[in-house]
Protein backbone atom coordinates (compact mmCIF):
# COMPACT_ATOMS: atom_id res chain seq x y z
CA UNK A 1 0.00 0.00 0.00
CA UNK A 2 1.20 3.54 -0.75
CA UNK A 3 0.55 6.83 0.98
CA UNK A 4 0.68 10.09 -0.97
CA UNK A 5 1.67 13.25 0.84
CA UNK A 6 0.80 16.48 -0.96
CA UNK A 7 1.60 20.16 -0.66
CA UNK A 8 -0.32 22.22 -3.21
CA UNK A 9 -0.25 25.88 -4.15
CA UNK A 10 2.75 26.92 -2.06
CA UNK A 11 3.61 30.42 -3.30
CA UNK A 12 7.03 31.93 -2.74
CA UNK A 13 8.93 34.88 -4.16
CA UNK A 14 11.89 33.70 -6.20
CA UNK A 15 14.50 35.12 -8.52
CA UNK A 16 14.50 32.55 -11.31
CA UNK A 17 14.61 33.56 -14.94
CA UNK A 18 16.76 34.52 -17.89
CA UNK A 19 16.00 38.25 -17.92
CA UNK A 20 17.74 40.74 -15.62
CA UNK A 21 14.43 42.06 -14.27
CA UNK A 22 13.40 38.54 -13.20
CA UNK A 23 16.61 38.05 -11.24
CA UNK A 24 16.52 41.55 -9.75
CA UNK A 25 12.82 42.09 -8.96
CA UNK A 26 11.76 38.46 -8.75
CA UNK A 27 8.40 36.85 -9.29
CA UNK A 28 5.95 34.61 -7.47
CA UNK A 29 6.44 30.88 -8.00
CA UNK A 30 3.85 28.25 -7.18
CA UNK A 31 4.82 24.74 -6.11
CA UNK A 32 2.77 21.54 -6.07
CA UNK A 33 4.48 18.52 -4.52
CA UNK A 34 2.96 15.03 -4.42
CA UNK A 35 5.21 12.23 -3.14
CA UNK A 36 4.49 8.55 -2.69
CA UNK A 37 5.86 6.69 0.31
CA UNK A 38 5.25 3.16 1.57
CA UNK A 39 2.19 2.75 3.77
CA UNK A 40 3.16 4.51 6.94
CA UNK A 41 3.06 3.07 10.43
CA UNK A 42 2.09 6.59 11.47
CA UNK A 43 -1.41 6.02 10.10
CA UNK A 44 -2.09 3.44 12.79
CA UNK A 45 -0.08 4.95 15.63
CA UNK A 46 -0.77 8.69 15.16
CA UNK A 47 2.98 9.30 15.68
CA UNK A 48 4.36 12.23 13.69
CA UNK A 49 7.89 10.84 13.99
CA UNK A 50 6.88 7.95 11.71
CA UNK A 51 5.73 10.05 8.77
CA UNK A 52 7.08 12.49 6.20
CA UNK A 53 5.86 15.83 7.51
CA UNK A 54 4.42 18.22 4.97
CA UNK A 55 6.08 21.00 6.99
CA UNK A 56 9.45 19.41 6.14
CA UNK A 57 8.46 19.32 2.46
CA UNK A 58 7.58 23.03 2.62
CA UNK A 59 10.96 23.82 4.19
CA UNK A 60 12.74 21.87 1.45
CA UNK A 61 10.85 23.81 -1.23
CA UNK A 62 11.84 27.07 0.50
CA UNK A 63 15.50 26.02 0.51
CA UNK A 64 15.46 25.15 -3.20
CA UNK A 65 13.51 28.29 -4.12
CA UNK A 66 16.02 30.52 -2.32
CA UNK A 67 18.76 29.64 -4.83
CA UNK A 68 18.14 31.39 -8.18
CA UNK A 69 18.15 29.40 -11.41
CA UNK A 70 17.74 30.51 -15.00
CA UNK A 71 15.33 27.71 -15.93
CA UNK A 72 12.22 26.31 -14.24
CA UNK A 73 13.43 22.89 -15.39
CA UNK A 74 16.52 23.35 -13.23
CA UNK A 75 14.44 24.44 -10.22
CA UNK A 76 12.25 21.33 -10.60
CA UNK A 77 15.30 19.07 -11.02
CA UNK A 78 16.93 20.52 -7.87
CA UNK A 79 13.71 20.07 -5.91
CA UNK A 80 13.40 16.44 -7.03
CA UNK A 81 17.03 15.82 -6.09
CA UNK A 82 16.56 17.44 -2.66
CA UNK A 83 13.40 15.48 -1.85
CA UNK A 84 14.72 12.03 -2.76
CA UNK A 85 18.08 12.87 -1.19
CA UNK A 86 16.49 13.69 2.17
CA UNK A 87 13.87 10.94 2.06
CA UNK A 88 15.12 7.94 0.04
CA UNK A 89 11.96 5.99 0.91
CA UNK A 90 10.00 8.22 -1.52
CA UNK A 91 8.92 5.80 -4.26
CA UNK A 92 7.52 8.25 -6.80
CA UNK A 93 5.97 11.61 -7.20
CA UNK A 94 4.75 14.59 -9.13
CA UNK A 95 6.25 18.07 -8.99
CA UNK A 96 4.86 21.20 -10.61
CA UNK A 97 6.88 24.41 -10.52
CA UNK A 98 5.11 27.43 -12.00
CA UNK A 99 6.04 31.05 -12.58
CA UNK A 100 2.88 33.03 -11.77
CA UNK A 101 1.98 35.68 -14.35
CA UNK A 102 5.27 35.45 -16.26
CA UNK A 103 6.43 38.64 -17.99
CA UNK A 104 5.71 37.80 -21.63
CA UNK A 105 5.10 40.92 -23.72
CA UNK A 106 1.63 41.14 -25.21
CA UNK A 107 0.39 38.08 -23.31
CA UNK A 108 -1.58 37.49 -20.16
CA UNK A 109 -1.50 34.03 -18.63
CA UNK A 110 -2.02 32.56 -15.17
CA UNK A 111 1.31 30.77 -15.09
CA UNK A 112 3.94 28.85 -17.02
CA UNK A 113 5.03 25.56 -15.48
CA UNK A 114 7.35 22.59 -15.61
CA UNK A 115 6.11 19.20 -14.39
CA UNK A 116 8.18 16.19 -13.37
CA UNK A 117 6.60 12.78 -12.83
CA UNK A 118 8.62 9.81 -11.60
Amino acid sequence: MTTRIQVNGLRLRGYHGVFEQETRVGNIFSYDVDVAVPWLEAAGTDDIELTLSYADIVETVREVNSEPSRLLEHVAWRLHKALVGKWPHITGGHLRVAKVKPPIAGSELDDAAVVIDW
